[in-house]
């Protein structure tokens, strides 16, 4: 039964670390699947998902802006905490992670006028695909 426990708490649900970690960002699903090339619907069954492929995580973490380590181990409880305590360093996430917050404030309007860019851009090359038909 303890060992059962033990087990159970190693192993993490992917899916529902990458949910926190984009809702964290303030990430939509529909602007995470915009820039994974896919559908918002694929991005929730994604977030569903326990284990979630190398590479497809390697891919999340790229848009996200963090490893894909940090996806695999965010331990939410350790990040509130810190959160609360306004220590926003390394071992936000998990010890030994630090592709997030090595020290550094997350400015989240720089987030979000990042994504903006990004999306329009993607609205950009649309048009001109559309215009080249």
């Amino acid at each position: 039964m303890i060992s059962e426990l033990t087990e159970k708490k190693a192993k993490r649900h992917v899916g529902k670390n990458i949910q926190r970690i984009r809702v964290y960002f303030g990430v939509k699903q529909d602007a995470l699947a915009t820039d994974l090339g896919m559908s918002q619907q694929a991005v929730s069954k994604i977030e569903q998902q326990e284990e979630v492929d190398d590479e497809l995580l390697t891919k999340i973490g790229e848009v996200l802006g963090v490893s894909p380590d940090i996806i695999k181990n965010f331990d939410e409880e350790k990040a509130i905490y810190n959160i609360n305590n306004n220590s926003f360093r390394d071992n936000t996430f998990e010890e030994g992670a630090s592709a997030i917050a090595t020290g550094q404030q997350i400015n989240p309007i720089d987030k979000i006028v990042e994504l903006y860019e990004r999306l329009l851009q993607s609205e950009r090359e649309k048009i001109e695909l559309l215009m080249r038909k």
